[in-house]
């Protein structure tokens, strides 16, 4: 008897479960997904570039005569105005050359005035006077020769700007073309960035749509930079190794904060032409690669991979794997499985992407 019992309840507890994952199959069998379809439309994008910072002024000061380093009148990070004079070489070589070319050409001088005097009274010819005219001339452009070759000793800035490092000391010995320093002028700064062809062909060919050549800088720490900048020229030819090309947009420096060297991102925004968009939400990800739900026309879900060319708030620029006529699962791509067949309603796709953050044009 006690057998029996156990028996049936047994049974009843099997039948009890069976039917419960049958309600539970059927419920399942009985919900309805939401699908939509990739949208062919005009948007635009915000790309990061990674970019190298140069002032717009930045030299090498170099020694334009041989001695002895005698002064070094500035500090590195000194900021300096133009015309300061920065280092002195040893000038009393140059001084002595000088004094040498004023004495021949007063010795010159007098030696003209007396042959213009004999010439004149017919005691020597005109051409004894224009030798020593020629004397003269020689003697001053010696001499103006010396004058510059001593102001070489005094090195001054050319522009305005901010002393660099300083590798030789007090009493070195400068040969002509040593490195002295190097001047930054900070008060504006390029970025230079690489560009791809096709983002590239994208911004030429839609000027209209590009809106403006306005770009925006990331600093290295991630802040913004406060000011903005302007594309200014784009490289003459593109890089055989990268396919990339070269873009300067300059920037406004009023604070210095910006110094020649550094790095950042360039954020500039593309125009994107005919570009297959779908919501975030109709994906999921497997190692780190992107995968949909396609419903076919018997409702039966297969995944696909895709790949994303770029990424907005709350959608994907699909680069391949869709077409337009697909149909995606929108939601529930962690409750179905392959080849399940479910139940479906179509929405809108347009009016799916009005509830999402998409800058269209």
């Amino acid at each position: 008897m006690m057998k029996r019992v156990v028996a049936s309840i047994a049974l009843s507890s099997l039948f009890l479960f069976t039917s419960c994952n049958k309600k539970k199959e059927e419920k399942e069998e009985a919900a309805v997904y939401p699908v939509t379809s990739p949208v062919v439309m005009d948007t635009v994008i915000d790309k990061e570039y990674v970019a190298q910072i140069q002032s717009v002024k930045n030299i090498e000061v170099r020694a334009q005569e041989k001695g002895f380093l005698e002064k070094i009148y500035v500090d590195e990070g000194q900021y300096v105005h133009q015309g300061q004079t920065l280092f002195r070489i040893m000038p009393q070589l140059y001084q002595a050359e000088l004094l040498k070319a004023k004495a021949e050409v007063e010795q010159a001088s007098i030696e003209l005035k007396n042959a213009s005097t004999l010439a004149s009274n017919n005691i020597v010819s005109k051409n004894e006077r224009a030798m020593a005219k020629a004397k003269l001339d020689g003697a001053n452009a010696e001499m103006k020769l010396a004058q510059i070759h001593l102001s070489f000793t005094d090195i001054k800035a050319p522009f305005s700007g901010i002393i660099n490092r300083i590798p030789l000391k007090l009493g070195s010995l400068i040969n002509e073309g040593d490195l002295l320093t190097s001047l930054s002028d900070n008060t504006n700064v390029y970025t230079y960035f690489n560009v791809s062809e096709p983002e590239y062909l994208n911004y030429q060919t839609n000027v209209a749509s590009r809106g403006s050549n306005q770009v925006s800088l990331i600093m290295a720490n991630g802040t913004p930079f406060p000011q903005t900048g302007e594309v200014q020229t784009i490289e003459g030819e593109f890089d055989n190794e990268t396919g990339n090309i070269a873009f300067r947009a300059k920037f406004p420096n009023p604070d210095k904060l910006l110094r020649n060297g550094q790095t950042g991102k360039v954020k500039m925004t593309l125009p994107l032409k005919s570009a297959l968009i779908i919501p975030q939400k109709a994906t999921y990800e497997i190692q780190d690669q992107k995968y949909v739900f396609v419903v076919d026309k018997n409702g039966t879900v297969k995944s696909k991979n895709i790949k994303i060319a770029y990424e907005l708030p709350d959608v994907y620029v699909v680069g391949s794997g869709l077409a337009t006529g697909d149909k995606i699962l929108l939601e529930g791509v962690q409750k179905v499985k392959d080849d399940q067949k479910v139940q479906t309603k179509f929405q809108d796709p347009k009016k799916v992407l009005q509830s999402l953050k998409l800058k269209a044009e």
